[in-house]
């Protein structure tokens, strides 16, 4: 049996709006049965694991005053979707299960994919900072938009939870520990 798919819809500044659908393992044809028409819609499953097709499964939808253009991923783990919209380099930054992907915002091409060894946290940006925060449970990774990693960081307690908060990129620990780095350097703050 299969569960309705989860569906969200966020809107960002410049008229991009995006509507993610994703489902647990083996779900991709309840999850695909809401595609819209219209667009281009580029597989990158392949990206993750050459059986995708069982595993947990998102499609985003992404629609611009260019045009709309879609997206499916492919995950080990069930996890939701997130996007952060990158203004000055023109990117959406997508997490989904292990791996962060920046697609060119108004035209869908895929600029880089990373994958770390622990599950995706969150996907962190400011105007202020030259790269992107991927926040992965055991790793903190600052990427270009180039797709190059500025700096990484491994953690000795699995991380929950991150923000950019007054200009520090804040942690909190499985053990409810908080630390602070500066999100350009990845060096602890006081």
């Amino acid at each position: 049996m299969t569960a309705e798919p989860h569906v969200a819809v966020i809107g960002y500044p410049g008229g991009i709006r995006v509507r993610s659908a994703w489902g647990g393992s083996g779900d991709g044809a309840a999850v695909f049965a809401l595609s819209e028409v219209g667009g281009s819609l580029v597989e990158h499953g392949s990206l993750v694991s050459p059986t995708y097709e069982r595993l947990c499964r998102a499609e985003l939808r992404i629609e611009t005053p260019a045009g709309p253009w879609a997206v499916r991923l492919a995950s080990p783990i069930f996890d939701d979707p997130s996007a952060l919209l990158w203004d000055e380099p023109g990117l959406l930054v997508v997490g989904y299960g292990f791996v962060s992907y920046a697609f060119g915002a108004r035209t869908g091409q895929l600029q880089w994919s990373h994958r770390s060894h622990s599950p995706l946290v969150a996907i962190l940006g400011s105007s202020r900072i030259p790269h992107v925060i991927v926040q992965a449970e055991i790793e903190t990774f600052a990427i270009g938009a180039d797709g190059e990693v500025a700096w990484r960081i491994a953690h000795s307690d699995v991380v929950t939870d991150a923000a950019l908060v007054g200009g520090r990129l804040v942690l909190t620990s499985f053990a409810g520990q908080l630390s602070a780095l500066d999100p350009r350097t990845g060096r602890p703050t006081a």
